[in-house]
């Protein structure tokens, strides 16, 4: 059935953007109070309160304008702006969702909002996991268990127990292996490691985290409205026409690519033929590979769940990945990059060197009680623990794709990642999330936040309790019934 047309509220979706100062405003006047019938596994009945602290006359909202805006004659430096932060387009995408989510609560204060907008675990973290950091928490209170500042790098057991898991045969060594505060912190680093005077290739569409800090670290050119892209980045488009995997023969060459298998938010994996046809591009072209792979156990077929399956790899290639969407620890933050000492730079200068430099610099090392937890995941107890976790969440997805395939929708990803991509043929992504917000109370995230290849879609997320999966699919059934 053809979806419904695009409700009022679509006029309050495609407001203009909040900056950055006044994203802060919104956060020091507002509060958002959520109570939960239990604190570890929610009912779905979770109550929300917003309430406003009392303001200057000057603000008449909480999300209004900037905090420069409320200040007569305020004193300013004579340090001038960074221009690359001038280049952003006004928020990063999910605190910009919070924003709407929170205008929509102040407006329908008795709704009760199921979010299926950006990608948070929420299901608890399994005990055998929880305990290995309670006992290194409460060891850190004892004279011989106590520790300070660890290896930048991570502690080698962790490291090895990662080479182990999941580059066993690959010819990963635990001296490749950085452990992190995850793949996101990893990314900007990587970029810090580039700096400015590279040229870059995303997917399109793909995580925004890529493009933003390219245009943050000065790699890109302005915003072109037009084209809804900005200018020096090569952006590869993936669709259902092309397997979501781009044409590589029309892709001009880039110094660095940046590619994520599952992908986020399309949920497609690259065959090994595709891969294989990347590592073979990157390596004509003299590019570096950076392989988000923070999805890949949620593969179930044959894709490859690490770029250095592929041969030649090592030679290209640089892999990040997380144990957020496995053990739930976006809260607990822990990941680890992977640079092989094969990799080189253009004057023979192995990579890894340099990026334990920016590691050194810039990063005192995970905790130490995440990286207990870490290890406690590689167990044999713990890589069950995060399996039965991690199909947990595929089962939400094939909820979530049952309702949309059932009303007619052409649905693509979901198989292999905790992600739907659901296509809205002719409509404006930001529409169809302010419609399915202002009529079915569920948050969504519009296809256009991960790149102009995005229009026409929105992501809906499987990381959510059960009985609100099945209360968004009633609701979702209703709407477009």
């Amino acid at each position: 059935m053809a979806p419904a047309p695009a409700s009022s509220s679509a006029a309050m979706a495609a407001a203009p953007a909040i900056t950055a100062s006044s994203s802060f405003i919104s956060s020091s006047l507002c509060s958002l109070r959520v109570s939960k019938t239990s604190p570890r596994r929610p009912t779905g009945r979770v109550s929300h309160k917003i309430s406003c602290v009392s303001s200057p006359p000057a603000v008449e909202t909480c999300t209004t304008k900037p905090l420069v805006h409320f200040i007569s004659n305020a004193y300013k430096t004579s340090v001038p702006r960074n221009a690359n932060m001038a280049k952003l387009q006004a928020g990063y995408l999910f605190p910009e969702i919070a924003r709407r989510r929170a205008a929509h609560l102040l407006k329908y204060p008795e709704a009760k909002i199921i979010s299926l907008g950006i990608g948070d675990t929420t299901e608890p973290i399994p005990d055998v996991i929880t305990n290995a950091m309670a006992e290194r928490a409460h060891a850190l209170s004892t004279m011989d268990g106590y520790s300070g500042y660890g290896a930048e790098q991570g502690e080698k057991k962790l490291r090895s127990a990662i080479a182990a898991t999941y580059y066993a045969n690959l010819g990963i060594e635990d001296s490749d292996i950085f452990v992190s505060d995850g793949a996101k912190c990893d990314i900007s680093r990587l970029q810090v490691l580039f700096g400015s005077n590279v040229t870059i290739a995303v997917q399109d569409p793909s995580y925004p985290a890529y493009v933003d800090s390219s245009v943050i670290m000065g790699q890109t050119g302005l915003y072109q409205q037009d084209v809804q892209k900005y200018g020096n980045i090569e952006y590869m488009r993936c669709n259902p026409e092309n397997g979501f995997f781009p044409d590589l023969s029309t892709v001009p060459r880039t110094d660095i690519i940046f590619f994520c298998s599952p992908n986020n938010p399309t949920g497609a994996a690259a065959s090994r033929d595709q891969l294989t046809r990347l590592v073979k591009f990157a390596k004509d072209n003299g590019s570096i590979i950076v392989y988000d792979s923070a999805y890949a156990m949620y593969i179930s077929d044959d894709s490859p769940k690490s770029i250095f399956e592929i041969p030649g790899a090592k030679e290209v290639a640089i892999e990040t990945a997380s144990f957020s969407k496995y053990a739930g620890f976006t809260g607990v933050r822990l990941g680890w990059t992977v640079v092989p000492k094969e990799l080189l730079f253009s004057d023979g200068h192995p990579v890894a060197k340099d990026f334990n430099r920016i590691v050194c610099t810039c990063f005192n090392g995970a905790s130490n009680i995440a990286q207990a937890g870490g290890l406690a995941c590689l167990s044999p107890e713990g890589l069950k623990a995060m399996h039965d976790v991690v199909g947990f969440y595929k089962e939400n997805t094939e909820i979530i794709v049952d309702t949309f395939t059932s009303l007619g929708f052409n649905v693509y990803g979901a198989k292999n990642a905790p992600y739907v991509w659901v296509h809205f043929p002719g409509r404006n992504s930001w529409d169809v999330f302010a419609e399915i917000l202002e009529k079915a109370n569920v948050v969504t995230t519009p296809g256009s936040g991960f790149g102009p290849g995005g229009e026409g879609f929105v992501r809906v997320s499987a990381f959510g309790h059960r009985d609100n999966i099945i209360e968004a699919a009633r609701r979702l059934k209703q709407l477009y019934k």
